[in-house]
């Protein structure tokens, strides 16, 4: 059996003000397709100004997001492929 390392790079890039944090996530997939994400984060007037915790659920958000349009994507090539309805993917 032959094995193939594949490697996917994900890149995180955030923006944040006083309250609030956005994130974008972009995955380059072999084939050429770029998958991307957003992912936000908004800071309760009354807890401290923590920039990394805001970057931390932001980037959360936006991979969660990543991950299923990842799992929609290969749905529906399984589908595209096999010409039926696959079963639901589970994360």
């Amino acid at each position: 059996m032959m094995r193939t390392a594949v490697g996917w790079h994900v890149e995180l890039e955030f923006m944040e003000d006083d309250q609030h944090t956005k994130a974008a996530a972009l995955v380059r997939l072999p084939d050429g397709t770029e998958v991307r994400a957003h992912g936000h984060a908004t800071r309760h007037r009354v807890d401290s100004n923590q920039p990394r915790v805001g970057e931390e659920i932001a980037g959360a958000r936006a991979l969660n997001e990543l991950a299923m349009q990842l799992l929609t994507k290969a749905h529906d090539e399984i589908d595209a492929e096999s010409g039926r309805t696959s079963h639901t993917i589970n994360v």
